[in-house]
């Protein structure tokens, strides 16, 4: 494949926050997370006349403006079971601030860690502002519907720098459209690509990329891949390598990823190509094939991998690779992977750049839905290619609104200063300028001057060495210019965003006290309590009454549909670990044989990948014999399979044993010989009720509801509708059965200071908190303009 193509709590809540003991970094990081996803981009707003002053503290005054912002915030975006009224929240409001003075009179809004934080959350908060919603989420949607479809596709490249000389440029362009015409009169495609694409694959594959899906080639390719019919031609389409013309021959749905397990015999990167002739190639290729004459023959396939694999990744674990779609494994790799159609099938031997493989089928997985995987796609849309199309936008939008005004004979003369070292990356600036330009404004941004200093001081920090042959001194630096301005052009923008939007202003304001709050309520607060051991025991024994429990039940609760299905789950939660009803196939024997046959260890190997996917999975291994056969073979069989299991890494703790002899429970083995007796069978447990609730509900998801745990009157319905001794009810309600098990039921009693200890530190840090809430009213007396609250009680 062509290189070149590849990718490569809200601040409103504050006041609320003082009586809740958070971490320092918590306030600004969950802030900025609500925050990311809902703001948008709001209309510039005219700036008010100064508001009357509604609260003073010692010398500070806060408007009414300032505080009805505030109020009306948390009316509207906090929860309702939370809000407060007006007077209420003049409390909130004016403890929040004076612990804001409390730490602006430390200093630490002065620090340059906290300067760095703002700095941080602040860039992160701009951007919701910057970028267009409206663009990511299209190029999102866009993304998700691409991966829907994988595109076979070829393409010449035509090599000219991305700053090359117009002439270059212009060159390579007639050229892709000669070839194009070329193309459309009947010269083969492939053909094309190796006279003419630049890509060095093209001479041995002519150019075909194979199928690929969205993010797997520039945003360019991708685009004519998905837009050009197939077994038409593209126009010529630009990248940062050059021009392309794109032939679709193929178009398919996705067919999601795959889970294979591998055999692979390594050969040196020469013997790879050099053909059979080499002794290595020889060697490696008479190994694999012997390991596929024996899986043919029906030797295992995990012992294969043991024995032939040169993947020290994969080989303890039955040679199984994590999960890959289309376009993330070399091509034969994943031709051979997705012909396979059903689970245990395998391929033929197969040769790539890494060796021989031959490769068995695990799993598919199908698309995840565009909800699963939406914010994933999102930043992806910001990082790949298609975050040029996404500054873009943004550039757009502020040029119209931006005036851009270039000095033309300072600019001239400041490019002319290109030349062949920047090619290399290594220009200087010299060590004096020419007076010409010296300190003179290159480019007024919304009358802001920049200088020609502040642009060559750029390009020292920009440039990068240049290999293509086409590229332009002179072009490169035109191009940094150009950035240069949009980048100017954007800085603006976000320098302004608290005059431009008063919102942005009031929630970095907001985000400020948050950081604020956090560090000092830290320092006066939450440490103290923490740390004061006897303050928190004094204070439990002052207050023990307090803390009191409720009568509670321990209990279980199982909600099914209908009562067959209640008779099912009764069982399987009888006892744990619980009983799982999943088939495993057994293992049959002949008479007195204890080792493993091909086809057993072939049984084993689906039971093996089973119990790695399911981590939490349990497996009982019985055994058993008939009359006829030694005393010892019917443990000797289970000691099989164990070591089998044990050697691929499934902990002894994992696995139960039961040797039933020859006296295995429902066989009559009498005195002969009984096949049925013969045999090693498997049950399948968990250690989490879960896995209970996903195999009942297999049919019907949703169907089946189990919750555990201690209750209190009335948080279950369930529960409340039975008397509270310990036993089982079943009862009926909205047309469903209930299980209800209670286990024990507490009478009310004050519950034991380590019972009690977060409840007491909550409490502790309130008192803490309210005394040195006082010492800061006296330092900083609080004045109420109580003709404002008035007017805003109306």
């Amino acid at each position: 494949m062509c290189l070149d193509c590849l990718e490569n709590y809200s601040p409103q809540f504050i006041p609320v926050l003082t009586s809740i003991r958070i971490s320092k970094k918590v306030p600004g990081i969950v802030l900025l997370c609500g925050l990311l996803a809902g703001c948008k981009s709001s209309a510039p707003v005219a700036t008010k006349s100064p508001e009357p002053v509604i609260l003073k503290l010692g010398n500070k005054s806060f408007t009414t403006d300032e505080f009805f912002q505030s109020f009306t915030k948390n009316q509207i975006n906090g929860d309702s079971s939370r809000r407060t009224d007006l007077r209420e929240y003049i409390d909130l409001y004016t403890n929040l601030k004076l612990k804001v003075l409390a730490a602006e009179q430390e200093g630490r809004d002065t620090t340059e860690g906290f300067r760095e934080e703002i700095a941080m959350y602040r860039k992160q908060l701009a951007q919701s502002y910057l970028n267009n919603k409206e663009v990511i989420e299209h190029l999102t949607a866009e993304a998700y519907e691409r991966l829907k479809e994988e595109v076979n596709v070829s393409h010449i490249l035509f090599a000219v720098a991305e700053d090359a000389a117009p002439a270059d440029t212009l060159a390579a362009y007639q050229t892709a459209l000669d070839v194009r015409k070329q193309v459309l009169a009947g010269t083969d495609f492939s053909t094309a690509a190796r006279q003419y694409s630049k890509d060095p694959t093209a001479a041995t594959n002519g150019g075909n990329l194979g199928y690929l899906t969205a993010f797997q080639v520039v945003y360019p390719i991708e685009t004519a891949a998905y837009t050009t019919p197939v077994g038409s031609v593209s126009m010529p389409v630009r990248s940062r390598s050059g021009y392309h013309l794109v032939k679709v021959l193929d178009k398919r749905p996705s067919r999601g990823k795959v889970r294979v397990a591998h055999i692979l015999v390594r050969i040196s990167p020469s013997a790879a190509v050099s053909g059979g002739g080499d002794e290595g190639q020889r060697a490696a290729k008479a190994r694999i094939d012997e390991a596929y004459s024996r899986l043919e023959k029906g030797e295992p396939f995990d012992m294969l991998v043991k024995e032939f694999s040169d993947d020290r990744e994969s080989r303890n674990t039955g040679g199984i690779l994590p999960v890959f779609g289309v376009g993330q494994m070399v091509q034969p790799f994943e031709d051979a992977a997705y012909s396979l159609a059903q689970p245990g099938s395998f391929s033929k031997p197969f040769q790539t750049n890494y060796g021989w493989h031959i490769v068995r089928l695990i799993e598919r997985q199908p698309l995840e839905s565009f909800e699963s995987m939406a914010a994933a796609l999102r930043q992806k849309v910001v990082t790949d290619t298609r975050a040029d199309l996404v500054r873009n936008a943004l550039v757009q939008r502020l040029r119209q609104t931006y005036t851009v005004t270039e000095s033309p004979d300072i600019l001239a003369k400041t490019l002319a200063m290109a030349d062949s070292s920047l090619l290399l990356g290594k220009w200087k600036l010299p060590a004096t300028l020419d007076p010409a330009i010296e300190k003179k404004p290159i480019v007024l941004v919304n009358k802001q001057p920049y200088t020609a200093n502040e642009f060559l001081e750029t390009v020292v920090r920009r440039q990068q060495p240049r290999r293509d042959p086409t590229s332009s001194a002179k072009v490169q630096m035109e191009r940094l210019f150009r950035r240069f301005v949009d980048d100017k052009v954007i800085e603006q923008e976000e320098d302004g965003l608290e005059k431009k939007y008063p919102e942005f202003r009031s929630l970095m304001n907001d985000i400020r006290d948050g950081v604020l709050l956090s560090q000092v309520m830290e320092a006066n607060v939450w440490e103290k309590s923490l740390t004061d051991s006897l303050g928190q025991r004094s204070y439990y024994e002052a207050h023990k009454e307090k803390y009191r429990y409720e009568q509670r039940a321990a209990a279980s609760i199982l909600v099914v549909p209908n009562d067959e299905t209640l008779k099912q789950a009764s069982e399987m939660l009888a006892k744990s670990p619980y009983q799982l009803r999943r088939s495993v196939e057994e293992l049959n024997y002949g008479v007195n044989q204890s080792a493993l046959s091909p086809k057993q260890r072939e049984t084993l190997f689906d039971l093996l990948v089973l119990l790695i996917k399911n981590t939490d999975y349990l497996v009982e291994v019985s055994g058993s014999a008939d009359a006829t056969e030694r005393d010892t073979v019917s443990a000797s069989r289970i000691r099989t399979v164990v070591n089998f299991l044990t050697a691929n890494r499934i902990p002894i703790v994992r696995i139960m044993e039961k040797d039933y002899g020859k006296f295995r429970p429902g066989i009559t083995t009498g005195t002969g010989k009984n096949d049925k007796a013969r045999r090693v069978t498997f049950q399948l447990f968990s250690t989490s009720k879960k896995d209970v609730e996903k195999i009942l509900n297999a049919k019907e998801p949703g169907a089946v509801k189990l919750t555990e745990g201690v209750f209190a009157k009335g948080t279950n319905a369930y529960l409340d509708a039975v008397d509270w001794q310990p036993g089982t009810t079943t009862i009926r309600r909205d047309g469903k059965v209930a299980l209800v098990k209670i286990d024990q039921v507490e009478p009310p009693r004050i519950k034991t200071f380590e019972e009690a200890r977060g409840a007491v530190i909550n409490d502790y840090q309130a008192i803490l908190e309210k005394q040195w809430l006082d010492r800061l009213k006296q330092q900083y007396p609080v004045q109420m303009n109580e003709e404002e609250v008035r007017k805003l009680a109306k």
